[in-house]
């Protein structure tokens, strides 16, 4: 199956193979090759690779619901910020007594502001497997009462997308207030180590970018194979024709609300791969503008491919990366325009050019 799925789509072939030799060559070069080495890579570079890898996969998350189902949510963001505090609390958590005031059970913000015994939703994060399992179940069960009530409502379209954004709006507010037990402004930061490894050394920031690259192909080639399924043959039509869909007889707000649910499950992995590799979470990453930045990843790369927001996602942030370095106020700007761009002359986004170029070799 995964051999003729390679052979009809070169497009997602020669992305995947690109993928699989960024998270495999560089690591090794980086951990292989001595600094002076033309072969060499910076642990600056492998951690920004890390970081596009998570952010490539926070996109193709997106794609899945407003590529395949047509749900435009302008807050998916929220359930990436989500995985990433469940990261950060586990890493928080193994600091210890290494810590600015030495406390073995509170971390630094918590002593500061004075606060006497550890918080009950905090009990468990000091166990790996009890992180795990809350990166996947808070974002889900948060899309899971989100979309329970919003499909069953039958809001759709442009109410849709305010209610989505709404929502990570009141989570940004939510988790600025010092009361929350989160960090309040400043996050969480100062991580110490992951599964008993010095998060700094070059060994952990390598075995990242791999396990980030591994992660996505993997959430990708799942990702296809749902919508390859009779499931997501059902959601690919209620984009197309919803009520015409629910006159055959399905539940809707079914298929809605599951593939809204795995999504968000794929962003919380994203988040808590991006935590430790950019060594922070804030409630920042709550922010609207920052979900509406992957909905512009996913149309410039190209809606309805996932592989097209792979690429919009790496080719954004790198871009990114190179102005906010050179011209950091004309950034915003250049986004906007790109997206304008691509959204008047390439609905189909930079994919689209490259499936018509292997068509019509095909004919």
């Amino acid at each position: 199956m995964l051999s003729r799925m390679f052979k009809d789509d070169k497009a997602m072939a020669s992305v995947l193979s690109t993928l699989a030799a960024i998270s495999l060559i560089i690591p090794i070069c980086n951990l292989v090759f001595p600094t002076d080495s033309p072969l060499y890579f910076s642990a600056y570079t492998v951690s920004l690779l890390g970081k596009y890898m998570t952010f490539a996969l926070l996109g193709m998350s997106l794609d899945l619901v407003w590529g395949y189902c047509g749900i435009l949510a302008l807050g998916h963001g929220a359930f990436f910020a989500l995985g990433g505090y469940a990261m950060g609390m586990y890493l928080m958590r193994k600091i210890g007594n290494r810590g600015v005031y030495g406390d073995p059970l509170l971390p630094d913000f918590m002593v500061f502001l004075d606060w006497k015994e550890l918080p009950w939703y905090w009990h468990g994060f000091d166990q790996f497997w009890f992180a795990a399992l809350m990166i996947l179940l808070v974002p889900g069960l948060l899309a899971f009462l989100f979309g329970w009530l919003a499909f069953r409502s039958r809001v759709t379209g442009v109410y849709l997308s305010i209610i989505t954004q709404a929502l990570t709006y009141a989570l940004l507010l939510a988790f600025f207030r010092n009361e929350m037990g989160f960090g309040g402004n400043n996050g969480l930061t100062d991580f110490k180590e992951i599964l008993g490894f010095n998060i700094q050394s070059d060994s952990v920031r390598a075995c990242l970018l791999m396990a980030s690259g591994m992660i996505l192909m993997l959430a990708f080639l799942l990702s296809r194979w749902l919508i390859a399924s009779k499931l997501g043959r059902v959601v690919t039509a209620i984009r197309d024709q919803e009520m015409r869909v629910r006159f055959l007889g399905y539940r809707v707000e079914n298929f809605k609300l599951w593939i809204f649910v795995f999504a968000a499950m794929l962003a919380g992995i994203a988040g808590a791969l991006y935590v430790p590799q950019v060594g922070i979470i804030n409630p920042s990453e709550f922010s609207p503008l920052n979900s509406l930045e992957i909905v512009i990843w996913v149309a410039i790369g190209g809606r309805g491919t996932l592989y097209g927001a792979i690429v919009g996602a790496v080719l954004v942030n790198y871009t990114k990366t190179l102005l906010t370095g050179w011209a950091p106020e004309i950034w915003l700007f250049f986004l906007g325009a790109a997206f304008i761009l691509v959204t008047v002359l390439l609905p189909d986004g930079l994919l689209g050019i490259w499936q018509r170029r292997l068509q019509e070799q095909k004919q």
